[in-house]
């Protein structure tokens, strides 16, 4: 808290002294703060709520519900434990990481955040966030008046992900050979109906899921930004690609990338780039997502939004570019290798490597799992759509977002 007060007077003096000591409390006592989530499928709302959180303490303390209560009580996970673990411990705010914690918190539960692990205040969205019994899953938090609410996040979630993945999945030939599965229909734009041009039925608005749409802003990309300057002699390590749904695949091999050098650079291809090699309804995620997802990563530096797909000899020297990497797995690996023209300035400098990627996790995998689980999500999906439907429509309020 800083406190405000005109100088040379006596409540200036005090505001001083009072900063002074607050600042020297929270230097050898650090307010703690808990966040708790399944993360699954996870994004850059995921990644705003932690960045948030941390806003309103020192140190964020993050709880990981794991595999066995999220199907108690939403449904199967897409990922499983490991895998959500990997992403939010790349995440630049998180300070430490809670596993196997419950998704209902109960006092007893509760009471061990508060003594054990030493958190002042338990954070969660404004979103609701319900038991399967039908009650706020925060409710003793908030009587012990230690909880705090942080803006959720608009334009995009887990179920809104699922969704496009369906959706694409039912047009996409580089995602599927087969035909469309039933389920991605029902995440179209429209019902399926409505796009044949029949009337659409009750069970069709009930199984749909709208595509929410991000609203990118520039406050938005300075809230995530390191705001980074490679330092003179540095040795700039630059990588490149989509980066769409963002997956414990590229942690991995951003974390490797990091690795080869002192300052990592990660370019970002347009939407018109990725689409043109994959084909309809990819990205997954716009380009301004896939930023937002990039930058959240602690091992990333700095982003160039838009950048080349096809590396040339100024952006190397623009960049002051040491070394260019590339993982050995990709979405498009099971096409063969890399066309060569982009990378053959690098290559010919010498200065070209690629890396054997730590991981097998693509995208690609990720819609298969979703398409292959088709009633699971089905229900899942329904349910959520319903429950973020009736939030919009009846108890949203504004919340300023920190």
């Amino acid at each position: 808290m800083q406190y405000q007060y005109r100088p040379g007077t006596i409540s200036g003096w005090l505001a001083n002294a009072l900063a002074k000591h607050s600042k020297s409390r929270r230097k050898k006592r650090p307010v703690r703060v808990y966040l708790d989530g399944c993360f699954d499928m996870m994004h850059y709302g995921h990644a705003n709520a932690l960045r948030q959180a941390k806003a309103v303490g020192d140190e964020l303390v993050v709880g990981l519900i794991n595999d066995a209560e999220i199907l108690r009580c939403k449904g199967p996970p897409v990922m499983n434990e490991e895998e959500r673990y990997t992403l939010v411990e790349a995440v630049k705010w998180v300070d430490e990481i809670l596993r196997g914690v419950p998704y209902d918190l109960n006092p007893e539960f509760i009471h061990e955040l508060f003594t054990k692990h030493r958190i002042d205040y338990i954070i969660h969205g404004d979103d609701p966030c319900l038991l399967p019994d039908g009650s706020d899953a925060y409710a003793h938090a908030k009587k012990l008046g230690r909880f705090k609410m942080v803006k959720r996040t608009e334009g995009v979630s887990t179920t809104d992900i699922v969704g496009r993945m369906l959706t694409c999945s039912r047009v996409n030939h580089f995602i599927s050979h087969d035909e469309p599965h039933p389920l991605a229909k029902s995440f179209s734009l429209g019902s399926p109906r409505e796009e044949s041009g029949k009337e659409a039925s009750s069970s069709d608005a009930n199984t749909r899921t709208t595509l929410s749409k991000f609203l990118p802003t520039s406050r938005r990309l300075v809230q995530f930004s390191n705001g980074r300057v490679a330092p003179e002699g540095a040795h700039i390590v630059y990588i490149d690609g989509a980066f769409d749904c963002f997956h414990p695949g590229h942690v991995k091999i951003l974390k490797a990338a990091k690795a080869e050098g002192d300052f990592l650079l990660v370019g970002l291809h347009t939407d018109e780039e990725v689409q043109a090699r994959r084909g309809p309804h990819l990205p997954i995620m716009n380009l301004h997502e896939r930023s937002l997802s990039v930058l959240a990563c602690k091992y990333v530096d700095e982003v160039i939004i838009g950048s080349p797909c096809v590396m040339t000899d100024d952006l190397i020297k623009t960049f002051n570019i040491s070394l260019v990497v590339r993982g050995s797995v990709s979405e498009t690996s099971m096409l063969g290798p890399v066309k060569q023209e982009r990378y053959s300035v690098p290559r010919a400098a010498g200065i070209f490597r690629e890396l054997r990627s730590p991981s097998e996790v693509t995208a690609r995998n990720i819609i298969h799992r979703i398409v292959d689980k088709r009633a699971a999500f089905e229900e899942r999906n329904a349910r959520k759509v319903k429950g973020e439907e009736a939030y919009y429509a009846e108890a949203k309020s504004y919340v300023q977002e920190l």
